[in-house]
């Protein structure tokens, strides 16, 4: 072999002639196999047509080419292996190399098909394509086991996805309290830092103006400058020269505790919205309350008077427009002028000095003379800090008058709790807090809320045994506060209303799950102890009543009277049996009596039922024996459950016939016809 690849690699070639001609025939060897690892392609395309052909001469060939090696090329063997597809390339169907099907082992290793939770939150998944490829070799065990983990799964979720409800809702009423403290303690220490900060500015402007008072005044102006009376004396002075300055303007502000002027501001104009002309000079009075526009006016001067002098005439302030602070918007209308020519256009007009002051439907427009933005920018930071504290004020107010019966009033808006006196004076901050105790510790009305909460949690996650247990705790902890009939009435208001929520639920729970005894007594049993049993009766013997008014419409005559008549009263006597059945479990024996009457009801609509169907056909004939045969059957099944209505079935139809016997003559001669 050596020397023939080295005959090769010198470029001699190889004949099939044999030089030492011999003239014996060759002999053929038997086949030998040859050991060949993997195919080569080469070795298949060097093989010549002729050794295809048969003969002695192929025979040579192939021997002599099972003995040949090919040319082995320079370039080594250690090529990188094939990279993988990335994981986003990768599909779940078609390709099976995706996520879903590296995860899914095959079902003939023997193991369990496992859930890839990551395939299956992919939006994306195509559904029918990852369930082809994954059970395309399960068997039905592989199949059934796999379909209990989805299911296990399933319900894992849902049950981590009401605790995370749960929870959140838990920590959403925790920091919903939390938040509603922290509003109450900032109201009060803006309230306070608000009075200081004006207490301060008008001790300051007090100062400023008595350094030409005597000595002796003015320790004693000192002493008073912090007090509410100094201010209210000062807001009063103020008012007054309001009055004297500003005509009209006693009938719009009126001298009431605490109003004061916040800010006055002179040199504006009114203009008209529409074509932006000045219309009149304006002057603009803040107060804590109030927004004062007065109009700026010519005074009448008398020609004859002798103290007349020449230059410009005197002028007046006349109140023109007043009105609350929350019922008005004011708005900079240099905020946005934009940029270019338009804002050029509207600085030369001078819009960039100009406000806006919406009252309802109208619109007021002012703008400052002077064309200073320092004026405008003043009075719109003061005029919005003025609306925030009274915002602020009232709001302290309001918490403030209803401290006392704060816990009252946030669990009930009963008209009764007015009647009985509790709030009839809000103002009152000497009446005690209603507490009440619970196991020994006292607690507040808070409290109660608190639980009530719960419940409505509980009923949000059909909680409802806990609810249920809820309720009735609280109905007894209100039985047991005889001394506190406020609090007795407010738990049970409160305690009524979730419980009537509640029996709603489970009332509708009760009518779907009818059929099912177990079901049925349990929710029974929940409206029972919330004390609606009489509403569980009425809902149970309702949905019975639909139940056997739906299967009686779905069987249908088809010709055989005697199928029919079976189908019905099966229908009929086994939907009574079993409500019978199911009522006797769940309800006392003291109330049968309502199960028997609505039995005796449907008995009465199966025997016109069969009235019906049997008017056409003769008594005793062979159909009547057999229809009347299978009714009797059909009966006897409401022994089993300790009724018995054999003397009350067919009843109207005994009634009929008897009367059509009457009216055609004797017995015999109906059974002659």
């Amino acid at each position: 072999m050596a020397s023939q690849l080295e005959k090769m690699k010198e470029g001699r070639g190889l004949t099939l002639r044999n030089k030492n001609k011999s003239r014996r025939r060759p002999q053929i060897s038997a086949p030998k196999p040859i050991s060949v690892q993997a195919p080569n392609k080469e070795l298949e395309s060097s093989v010549p047509l002729a050794t295809q052909q048969g003969g002695a001469t192929s025979d040579l060939v192939k021997r002599r080419y099972s003995a040949r090696f090919n040319h082995i090329p320079d370039a080594p063997f250690d090529a990188p292996p094939v990279p993988s597809l990335p994981p986003d390339v990768q599909g779940y169907g078609g390709l099976g190399a995706g996520p879903a099907a590296a995860s899914t082992p095959q079902t003939g290793s023997g193991q369990p098909l496992e859930v890839n939770l990551k395939a299956l939150r992919d939006p994306s998944l195509p559904v029918d394509k990852y369930v082809a490829s994954l059970l395309a070799n399960a068997s039905e065990e592989d199949i059934q086991d796999y379909q209990q983990r989805l299911r296990k799964v399933k319900n894992r979720t849902s049950t981590d996805l009401q605790q995370n409800v749960y929870q959140n809702r838990t920590q959403f009423i925790k920091i919903s309290e939390e938040a509603e403290k922290l509003k109450g303690e900032m109201r009060t220490l803006r309230t306070l830092m608000s009075e200081l900060t004006t207490a301060l500015g008008q001790t300051n402007n007090t100062s400023g103006s008595s350094l030409l008072s005597p000595t002796d005044d003015r320790s004693s102006k000192r002493s008073n400058r912090s007090s509410v009376a100094n201010l209210e004396n000062m807001w009063n002075m103020q008012l007054q020269s309001l009055w004297k300055t500003v005509e009209g303007s006693q009938k719009f502000l009126p001298a009431i505790p605490g109003r004061h002027i916040v800010l006055e501001s002179g040199h504006w104009v009114e203009l008209d919205s529409a074509t932006w002309k000045p219309r009149r000079p304006v002057h603009i009075v803040l107060l804590n309350d109030h927004l004062l526009v007065a109009a700026k006016k010519r005074k009448r001067i008398d020609p004859n008077s002798p103290n007349q002098h020449r230059g410009p005439a005197p002028t007046k302030l006349v109140a023109e427009e007043c009105w609350q602070l929350q019922d008005i918007d004011m708005i900079d209308l240099g905020a946005n002028l934009g940029s270019g020519a338009a804002r050029a256009e509207a600085e030369d007009r001078g819009v960039a000095h100009a406000i806006n002051v919406r009252v309802g439907s109208k619109s007021y427009t002012y703008r400052y003379d002077q064309r200073t933005s320092s004026a405008k920018n003043e009075l719109l930071a003061t005029f919005r800090k003025t609306v925030e504290d009274l915002r602020k004020a009232l709001r302290s107010e309001i918490d403030a008058s209803n401290k006392p019966s704060d816990a009252l009033r946030s669990l009930t808006q009963l008209e009764g709790n007015r009647k009985s006196g509790i709030l009839d004076n809000p103002d009152d901050k000497d009446k005690p807090e209603i507490r009440i105790d619970v196991d020994g510790k006292q607690h507040n009305l808070r409290w109660v809320e608190g639980q009530v909460d719960d419940i409505d949690i509980d009923i949000a996650l059909h909680h409802f045994e806990e609810a249920v247990a809820s309720v009735e705790r609280l109905r007894k902890l209100a039985q047991g506060l005889k001394g506190n009939s406020v609090a007795q009435d407010v738990i049970n208001q409160k305690v009524d209303e979730r419980a009537s929520k509640l029996a709603s639920i489970l009332t509708r729970t009760l009518v779907n799950t009818n059929s099912f005894p177990t079901a049925t007594k349990t929710n029974v049993g929940w409206l029972t102890r919330l004390g609606f049993e009489d509403r569980a009766r009425g809902a149970y013997l309702r949905a019975r009543t639909e139940v056997i008014h739906k299967r009686a419409r779905q069987c249908i005559f088809e010709g055989d009277l005697r199928i029919y008549i079976f189908q019905i009263s099966f229908v009929y006597f086994t939907l009574i049996k079993n409500t019978i059945s199911i009522y006797q479990q769940c309800f006392p024996p003291v109330m049968s009596s309502a199960c028997i009457k609505w039995a005796k009801e449907h008995l009465d609509e199966f025997n016109a039922a069969l009235s019906r169907q049997l008017s056409s056909v003769q008594r005793d004939t062979a159909v009547w024996q057999d229809c009347m045969g299978i009714v009797d059957e059909q009966a006897s099944m409401l022994i089993e459950v300790g009724v018995d209505f054999k003397d009350l079935i067919a009843s109207g139809l005994e009634n009929g016939h008897a009367q059509q016997e009457g009216d055609n003559g004797e017995p015999g001669d109906a059974e002659v016809q």
